[in-house]
């Protein structure tokens, strides 16, 4: 066991687990945040994507020593209640998500990618969403959201 210190969704954090601990048994068991999910534990799905300094990643592999000294984004600390983020709000205005389970993948994914890219092609969000699964088929829903929270206009 190891003393890590932590920094997510802006808060400083110090846990006490092994440094081999994925960053997603941390987040959800020593930090109590409900996001990300637990989906494969392989990094295949997406259900458990954070953002780290920036960049999607899937947190059921990344240990949490990986972790020390970065900033660690969950669908938590985009906002909630009142202020949501634009892209959360754009995925609730286009009626996404049918069971919401991998939705804490899509969202996370598509606000890195429109952070780095504001403007993105459907090749550019292909990319940026290449290993996440919708069981409910939601893909079409996904992309009109991520052009609606880029500010672009649903080509007809």
């Amino acid at each position: 066991m190891a003393n890590i210190d932590l920094k997510v969704n802006g808060k400083s954090h110090t846990v006490d687990v092994d440094s081999d601990c994925p960053v997603l048994y941390v987040l959800r068991d020593n930090l109590e945040l409900n996001n990300p999910r637990f989906g494969c534990g392989l990094a295949q799905c997406g259900a458990c994507t954070v953002i780290l300094d920036g960049d999607a990643v899937r947190s059921c592999v990344l240990p949490v020593s990986s972790v020390a000294g970065k900033e660690v984004t969950t669908l938590d600390g985009l906002g909630g209640g009142e202020k949501l983020h634009p892209v959360q709000q754009a995925f609730i205005d286009e009626q996404v998500f049918q069971c919401g389970y991998c939705l804490n993948g899509w969202v996370m994914s598509a606000k890195a990618l429109l952070d780095k890219n504001p403007h993105p092609t459907d090749v550019d969000m292909e990319k940026a969403f290449r290993g996440l699964i919708c069981r409910c088929g939601s893909h079409v829903g996904i992309y009109r959201a991520v052009r609606r929270a880029a500010g672009m206009k649903e080509s007809v």
